[in-house]
């Protein structure tokens, strides 16, 4: 058994699984850059080789190759990134592979998984869509037919809540949103590391409309629960099936991202405040991540109502096992492992994913 990751040698996942590949008495993985594979156009693996694919992020000339765009804080070209990339992880063959590429089409298209997790029978927040969402106008005609005041507009496509907007009408026909997008004097979208709120009609209709041809996604915004007077929700990490790492996130606002200024909770708390549906909160996760088998970890991004008694899924991440120092679940099979030591040590009872080419379509 011979570990290979697909990924970028100066991204901190990859060198933390490198440490627990290592700690727990492997060699350290070949690391095979996504730069190569995308100049090269695909890989052939042999047989004993277990690969397993890590985010493409952190590296200026990777995300140039999939995004189109020079600069990496530009928020549009996912469209092209999601084409791209699908392309490139179609393009690898043989091994014993850790991620389904059929699963990872559907895990990067926020309208298809929230569709796969509603038809599983998955807690999922409502979508008002009801047909395509090609514009501001789109959006805010969706919204009235559904009554519904207060949206998320997601890019399709996007991640760690890049280009997400927290969309809100009020009686008096007033609009606000706070997003992290930052609009510069050419029009063009940024990602920032601060949340803002835009108030003016005409610039939020710019952003949605700037974003739109990339796809998006409308999601009702769910009262959560709080937290010592933060919105709170998780990031459970599912491996092999099963809930092993819950990380609690609060917010003073919608957006609970840690990056974004979110802090981290008191898991021991949330769990007291949940009392009996803790382990309805896990097992929600877990149906979630059954819905994608062929992958042996993802990452759940769980919503709590109000009070700690019900759970929905908001999404589904497949690189959302980035919790550094955090050990798993008491009682868990994952106790005092990281998350990465957890998929060191569940990967060879795995079923391995077979992997098969992936049409996107539509989806572009």
């Amino acid at each position: 058994m011979r570990w290979v990751v697909v990924g970028n040698a100066e991204n901190r996942r990859v060198r933390l699984f490198t440490e627990a590949a290592r700690a727990a008495g492997h060699p350290s993985p070949r690391v095979l850059p996504w730069q190569q594979v995308l100049v090269e156009g695909g890989h052939d693996f042999a047989a004993d080789e277990v690969v397993r694919l890590d985010s493409p992020g952190e590296n200026p000339a990777v995300d140039a190759l999939l995004r189109g765009v020079n600069e990496q804080t530009r928020v549009e070209g996912s469209a092209r990134w999601y084409a791209n990339f699908l392309d490139a992880v179609g393009s690898l063959r043989g091994g014993r592979r850790l991620d389904d590429t059929g699963d990872l089409a559907v895990l990067f298209d926020k309208r298809r998984c929230h569709a796969r997790l509603a038809a599983a029978g998955v807690p999922v927040p409502a979508s008002p869509a009801t047909g395509p969402v090609d514009g501001w106008t789109a959006v805010k005609e969706q919204m009235r037919a559904a009554g519904a005041a207060r949206v998320f507009v997601k890019p399709a496509h996007g991640s760690s809540a890049s280009g997400v907007l927290a969309l809100e009408s009020t009686a008096s026909g007033r609009w606000q949103a706070r997003t992290s997008v930052e609009v510069d004097h050419e029009g063009a979208l940024h990602n920032s590391l601060r949340v803002r709120r835009y108030r003016d009609e005409r610039v939020i209709a710019g952003i949605i409309d700037r974003l739109a041809p990339d796809g998006l996604h409308l999601e009702r915004w769910i009262p959560k629960a709080t937290l010592d007077g933060r919105s709170a929700d998780l990031r459970v990490v599912v491996v092999a099936g099963r809930a092993t790492h819950a990380v609690v996130r609060t917010s003073r606002g919608p957006l609970t991202n840690l990056h974004l200024g979110g802090i981290r909770g008191d898991l021991a708390a949330v769990r007291a405040a949940a009392g009996e549906h803790w382990a309805e909160a896990l097992a929600v996760c877990e149906r979630a991540a059954a819905c994608f088998p062929a992958t042996l970890c993802v990452g759940v991004d769980l919503l709590p109502g109000i009070g700690w008694r019900r759970f929905s899924v908001g999404e589904v991440n497949a690189f959302g096992d980035l919790l550094p120092g955090l050990t798993g679940l008491p009682g868990t099979t994952a106790a005092g492992l990281d998350t990465y030591a957890t998929q060191v040590a569940a990967a060879p009872g795995f079923a391995i994913a077979t992997t098969e080419p992936v049409m996107i379509g539509s989806a572009r």
